[in-house]
């Protein structure tokens, strides 16, 4: 996160294992080229800064809820906008990450 938020795409990238995948929005996003291309375009050049609000990890699978911030569109988005990043790693490296608008939990 702290990469993001500096927006430096070479240090976002060295968090990533070379075959990992990415799920933006219902988009999936496989491989370094594919990966660092939606860190260009989708977070640098939105100037997206993530805080988190809360994090766990549930057996290997991490959840990290973040505020998202930066110059997209955010028409109909709420304020703020929270989503959850769910994310697995391997070898220090991340192998799965997917980025979900959860709705409101029912209970």
């Amino acid at each position: 996160m702290a990469a993001i938020n500096s927006f430096d795409i070479d240090a976002v990238m060295a968090t990533f294992a070379e075959n990992a995948l990415v799920n933006d929005v219902h988009r999936e996003f496989w491989g370094q080229d594919h990966i660092r291309a939606w860190v260009a375009k989708e977070m640098v050049d939105d100037h997206v800064t993530l805080e988190p609000v809360e994090a766990v990890d549930n057996a290997g699978m991490h959840v990290v809820r973040c505020k998202f911030d930066g110059d997209y569109d955010k028409t109909n988005l709420p304020d703020p906008l929270i989503m959850t990043n769910y994310f697995r790693v391997s070898d220090g490296k991340i192998v799965t990450l997917f980025v979900i608008k959860n709705s409101d939990p029912a209970y």
